[in-house]
């Protein structure tokens, strides 16, 4: 138990989770400490255009399997199926009406990809990369909860429910984030290893410094969104936004052992298990289910579950896969 503890304490004093504290106290303690929305957004192309990258040249270099596919699979399973326990668990534990539930269920379902690419980071310094095509699994994560979350709504409000709006899906599926992540995966899948030497130089040395400067910038988000949400979230609500990544990185688990992946890929599909969207998923909710209060799920999302993963949640999935598996 004790190594499970020092594990965790040494990545939480990795300069990536101090980078994205470092942010999050100069948001809280109003500091004018702040990050250009251009640099922002060029981080933020770079940061997928990478990942994506080096995952397609992953599984190049791997080549594709009935793993690979059960992982997609297992990826897309959870994603449909987190918002119906995060539902249920907001009916519990929480008074929002309906569609707000629906609403916060949905980020649950989808993934944060910069949580992937932090947990990426955190195994390559231990020595235990994942599978390569996870990148892919993280791309096939990013819809599906929507769908479910659009049907929880009109299920529950029979006429009343709008359901699927005339072009949401076409606008999910080329959203900039998974358009760029998918089309830099297929760019590192054709080229392979041949492609990633070419422009190793660029993709691999400056990422965990572009990625400790992002991260920068996504504590700011996030303490800005924890002021401005004080009251109108209660306890359990906030309760929830922690136990819902302990569910779903459980799940995750049992599915990544069964499918047999190796302990790094278990930690990113716990990952992408536990993790919530705050870029897709809000895009969509403000199109489809323009009732939802944006204050409730983009703090739940960003401003609670996103650090509670990166300074805690990430080391513990990590720490929970070695004790399990020895690695």
């Amino acid at each position: 138990m004790n190594a499970i503890f020092d594990l965790a304490l040494g990545n939480l004093l990795s300069p990536i989770i101090l980078s994205f504290a470092l942010g999050l106290f100069a948001a809280m303690a109003r500091s004018d400490l702040s990050i250009p929305e251009a640099v922002a957004k060029g981080m933020s192309i770079y940061l997928l255009f990478a990942i994506g990258f080096k995952g397609g040249a992953g599984v190049a270099a791997y080549g594709a399997d009935t793993t690979l596919l059960l992982a997609i699979g297992a990826g897309v399973i959870l994603s449909f199926g987190l918002p119906f326990i995060a539902f249920a668990l907001l009916s519990t534990m929480t008074a929002l009406d309906r569609t707000n539930r629906a609403a916060v269920a949905a980020h649950y379902g989808s993934i944060s990809i910069v949580t992937f690419v932090a947990a990426t980071s955190v195994l390559e310094s231990r020595g235990l990369p994942g599978e390569g095509f996870m990148v892919a699994v993280a791309a096939a994560m990013e819809a599906p909860a929507i769908l479910s979350a659009l049907w929880l709504v009109a299920r529950g409000n029979g006429s009343g429910g709008k359901g699927m709006e005339p072009g949401l899906l076409r606008e999910i599926m080329l959203n900039g984030s998974i358009v760029l992540l998918v089309g830099a995966f297929l760019i590192g899948l054709i080229t392979g290893e041949q492609g990633l030497a070419e422009i190793a130089p660029f993709i691999e040395t400056p990422f965990k410094g572009v990625l400790c400067l992002f991260l920068l910038d996504m504590g700011l988000i996030a303490g800005r969104g924890l002021r401005r949400a004080r009251g109108v979230l209660n306890t359990g609500a906030v309760a929830f936004a922690i136990v819902m990544p302990l569910v779903g990185a459980a799940t995750a688990l049992v599915m990544g052992l069964m499918i047999g992946l190796s302990p790094g890929g278990i930690v990113l599909l716990m990952t992408l298990g536990a993790s919530a969207s705050y870029i897709a998923v809000p895009a969509a909710m403000r199109v489809a289910l323009p009732q939802a209060d944006p204050s409730i799920y983009l703090t739940l999302s960003l401003g609670v579950t996103f650090p509670f993963n990166l300074t805690l949640g990430i080391p513990l999935y990590l720490a929970i896969v070695q004790f399990i598996t020895g690695g």
